[in-house]
């Protein structure tokens, strides 16, 4: 964080200070909730959640360092006491904010913000100094900390953000109002909480509501919905995507042997081709708003195409393809899922696994209302339609309504099985899996089948596999 004393953090936040000898001392390290994460200079965040009080830590995050604490009582150590630790925390972020200088750039959409924001900040990077939200930290939490770890050097800011309701992004905007803003799509993710399409779209437009004049919206032209925003915005609108239309599209689209994407990228400051390290064709809508972004910011169609083509994946267990010794391939999507990015995934593991055996280890696609028995069963009957040599279903009722698709399109139940949690699911593959097969796994974060990505990696390692 930019060097800040208590005194004025106090000020800031509307906080009394506790214990403080010295008022003058500077925060200079980084903004922390974890107390693992406490070191020299760092200012504790203290949240009482259910199960943990970050004040029971007090004592141990300033003997390993911290400055002071930042919580809603006394704890014996230098504090700054607040009533509400969340808002303290979002008008320490929106200060800061103020005195960087830095270009704030927010994006947001149903599916792909991890991924897009991970290209656009290695992007960035070759242009100016980028801090950028790590992994998918994109609420009214995550968001101020990661805008709290920009220093004085920070050039640009990339955050992606997130909501579950109506309001939420006019509340982190709020807090760390964009210069550049980006829209990726309108999708199922979260329908069940939102109640529709509309809902979500009209919840992700405040987003371009919120930027200025001067500002840009960066626009999905292939998503009604999204396009539908360019109304919303006073600020300088480009639009992304496969259409005619686009500023910023792609052509002569293809996927590698390996199923990574490859393209000729064209922006209104010229043409480039990109050959990716990602793995699936959806990664080109992505690499599209990122490059849109880039152009925003200066870059040009040669730069942009170097650095999307040497860009990797940042957050883990999304897309992460590793081949075990024996020649088993196993890609890890279990980071969350949704309709969407199911399909997504399903097509790239038809392309990865070309004239291999492939495997869809799929699980519960959470928040998803009365749409959740539809959505799951499309998504079993992509898979036979794709030709994935077999779904494993795992879970409860949303597995079984995923072994129904498939059967009902045309699985019989050769190709697909129902079995009840992970460990059932490795037990099975294990026992199955044949060198050179290809297997995807993916569900929503809660079903935690990261589980059966390791224990097959694990298994790799230790040679168990069968030869059959």
């Amino acid at each position: 964080m930019i060097a800040l004393s208590l005194a004025e953090i106090a000020e800031v936040v509307g906080g009394q200070t506790h214990d403080i000898p010295d008022p003058t001392v500077q925060v200079t390290g980084p903004v922390v909730r974890d107390s693992r994460e406490a070191g020299p200079g760092s200012l504790f965040v203290a949240f009482a959640g259910e199960r943990v009080d970050g004040h029971d830590f007090a004592a141990a995050v300033v003997e390993a360092g911290a400055v002071a604490v930042l919580g809603t009582r006394p704890v014996g150590v230098p504090a700054i006491v607040v009533d509400d630790v969340q808002a303290a925390l979002g008008a320490l972020a929106r200060h800061v904010v103020r005195r960087l200088g830095a270009t704030l750039v927010a994006l947001t959409g149903s599916a792909g913000k991890t991924s897009t924001k991970d290209l656009i900040a290695q992007v960035l990077q070759r242009k100016a100094p980028t801090v950028f939200t790590p992994g998918s930290l994109n609420n009214e939490i995550g968001l101020p900390l990661t805008a709290l770890s920009a220093t004085e050097d920070t050039r640009f800011l990339v955050l992606e953000m997130g909501a579950r309701g109506i309001g939420h992004i006019s509340y982190l905007t709020g807090l760390t109002p964009p210069k550049v803003g980006l829209v990726l799509n309108v999708g199922s993710a979260h329908i069940g909480e939102f109640g529709g399409r509309e809902q979500i779209a009209q919840a992700k437009g405040e987003l371009v509501e919120s930027l200025p004049q001067d500002g840009t919206a960066v626009l999905n032209v292939d998503d009604p919905y999204v396009r539908a925003m360019a109304s919303r915005t006073k600020a300088k609108v480009i639009f992304f995507g496969e259409s005619d239309e686009a500023d910023v599209r792609a052509e002569n689209v293809r996927l590698t042997d390996t199923g990574q994407p490859a393209f000729r990228l064209h922006t209104p400051s010229g043409a480039s081709d990109v050959t990716m390290r990602l793995y699936g064709e959806h990664h080109v809508s992505n690499a599209l708003a990122a490059a849109a972004v880039a152009h925003e910011l200066g870059m040009s169609a040669d730069e942009i195409a170097v650095a999307l083509s040497e860009a990797g994946s940042l957050s883990r267990w999304r897309m992460e393809v590793t081949e075990r010794p024996d020649g088993v391939t196993v890609v890890n999507d279990a980071y969350n899922a949704n309709p969407e990015s199911m399909r997504a995934a399903l097509r790239a593991l038809a392309a990865i696994g070309k004239g291999r055996r492939t495997w869809a280890v799929l699980g519960k696609m959470a928040e998803l209302g009365d749409e959740a028995l539809a959505e799951h069963d499309a998504v079993g009957r992509l898979a036979v339609r794709l030709n994935v040599s077999k779904l494993v279903a795992v879970g409860g009722r949303e597995a079984a309504w995923l072994q129904l698709g498939a059967y009902n399109e045309g699985s019989w139940g050769e190709e697909s099985v129902h079995v009840s949690d992970a460990q059932a699911a490795v037990d099975l593959l294990r026992s199955e899996l044949r060198p050179g097969d290809v297997v995807l796994v993916k569900a929503s974060r809660s079903v935690g089948l990261e589980s059966v990505a390791q224990a097959l990696l694990e298994s790799g390692a230790e040679g168990e596999v069968s030869a059959r």
